[in-house]
């Protein structure tokens, strides 16, 4: 899983030097600009949303809520992979896993923190919506939330995924902390990773306990991928709208998470590692593995939109046979069929090698899932909405530019947190590579 022949101090010397040099490097500095242009766009609008309200927005009194939810549950399943990546493969002993996961944890992070966005501005009131959302106890009378709904479901499993996240990911970094702390010159670095790396000594005893504790945060984890966008499925499987009130959406939507979440963390591996020149550690057997994933977990969602068109005909139910023929014919068949040829057409390409292993391809490809991801949210949320069971509360939804501000601020954001990562923290796990850097030179020279 490692090329070039690498040594366990090649692998120290590649990974940190990228820490410990200045934010000199021109592609780090043009990519950071761009970054924090799409911040300080979408920052105007979230702006004028916290003072006008959400009146800015294009919702009206048939779609209540869309343009915001569909980026919520996209960036929620952005979130999955990295997880995924970490959690699921470090308990099926996949090596190919070590060279992305701490990419792909930091990915969910920030993926979560951009999901949680929508929600608190949609309140209209973002400085009480902690005390909204959760049960506190107050001396207002009986304001408790709803434990029937599963909006309520959303904030409990999403906080849980987010804390385990984030401790699996800074108990992963702690010994790459330790080895930057005892490489920095200056006093402040020395200070600032030492804080960072909690004392770490790297003993026996000390790494015995750091890897019980990742296979416990693993355990942990695990179920918590599966628990999370099935229940944020629920928000919408336990309405009566025809095209939501179905029991295929918890698995479809798992599916659906996992494979975007793969796509983005190829987008941003690709650019990663041109950036750093890191060829010889997210190698193309990474990419060629990623993209095999992308192939299974997109044929899983070509299924799930077949069984869901049959379903609907089966039900007989004509209410959600209209749903399923709207979104196919109706006002919204452009946004139907895009969805259609970004998640199922486009992921079989990778059937073929020379694709699968093509960087150029991989990376477009990346990115055309990606927004077929987000119509796949878009055509649910909004086509059953604006033709549920009243003709004469029918209505078309059109984003306007506040609604479309805040979603670039969040893709400002994510972007902004992602390179201040990948510039001030080890982007590779150190300590994880270099536990299989032995077997990837026997491979290596095995292949010669």
């Amino acid at each position: 899983m490692v090329t070039g022949g690498k040594t366990i101090k090649d692998v120290t010397y590649d990974i940190s030097r990228h820490v410990e040099a200045p934010p000199t490097n021109p592609r780090w500095l043009l990519a950071m600009a761009v970054s924090l242009g799409l911040l300080a766009i979408g920052t105007y609008a979230v702006f004028r949303t916290v003072w006008d309200g959400i009146g800015m927005w294009g919702n009206n009194k048939t779609i209540g809520w869309a343009w915001d939810i569909t980026n919520f549950v996209w960036w929620v399943g952005i979130g999955h992979a990295g997880t995924l990546i970490s959690a699921v493969l470090l308990l099926f002993r996949q090596k190919w896993r070590t060279s992305i996961n701490r990419a792909a944890e930091a990915m969910t992070i920030f993926a979560v923190i951009c999901a949680l966005q929508f929600p608190i501005l949609h309140t209209g009131r973002p400085w009480l919506s902690i005390y909204w959302v959760f049960p506190l106890p107050n001396t207002w009378g009986s304001l408790w939330v709803n434990f029937n709904s599963p909006l309520l479901w959303d904030v409990f499993a999403i906080s849980t995924y987010f804390t385990v996240s984030l401790v699996f990911w800074y108990i992963g970094l702690i010994p790459d902390f330790a080895t930057i702390r005892d490489r920095a010159k200056g006093t402040i670095a020395r200070a600032v990773y030492g804080a960072l790396s909690f004392g770490w000594t790297g003993g026996a005893k000390t790494w015995q306990r750091y890897e019980t504790v990742s296979l416990i945060l693993a355990g942990l984890a695990t179920p918590l991928v599966l628990s999370v966008h099935t229940i944020v499925s629920f928000d919408f499987a336990t309405s009566v709208i025809p095209g939501w009130h179905t029991t295929i959406f918890p698995p479809y939507f798992v599916a659906g998470a996992i494979f975007s979440g793969f796509a983005m963390v190829l987008t941003l591996m690709l650019i990663t590692r041109k950036v750093y020149k890191l060829e010889d550690y997210i190698t193309m057997g990474h990419i060629e593995l990623m993209n095999i994933i992308i192939i299974i977990t997109g044929s899983i969602v070509g299924v799930a939109y077949i069984t869901e068109l049959f379903v609907a005909w089966y039900s007989g139910v004509e209410y959600e046979q209209y749903a399923f023929l709207n979104r196919a014919t109706g006002p919204y068949a452009w946004a139907y069929w895009t969805m259609m040829t970004c998640n199922v057409i486009s992921p079989q390409l990778f059937w073929f090698k020379k694709i699968r292993t093509s960087i150029v391809a991989t990376f477009i490809l990346s990115i055309i899932v990606n927004i077929g991801m987000w119509f796949e949210r878009f055509v649910i949320i909004v086509t059953s909405l604006h033709r549920d069971y009243l003709p004469s509360s029918w209505a078309m939804f059109s984003p306007t530019i506040y609604d479309v501000g805040v979603y670039v601020f969040t893709f400002g954001l994510f972007f902004t947190l992602f390179f201040l990562f990948a510039k001030f923290f080890p982007v590779i796990n150190m300590a994880e590579v270099k536990s299989v850097l032995k077997s990837s030179s026997s491979t290596e020279q095995i292949n010669r």
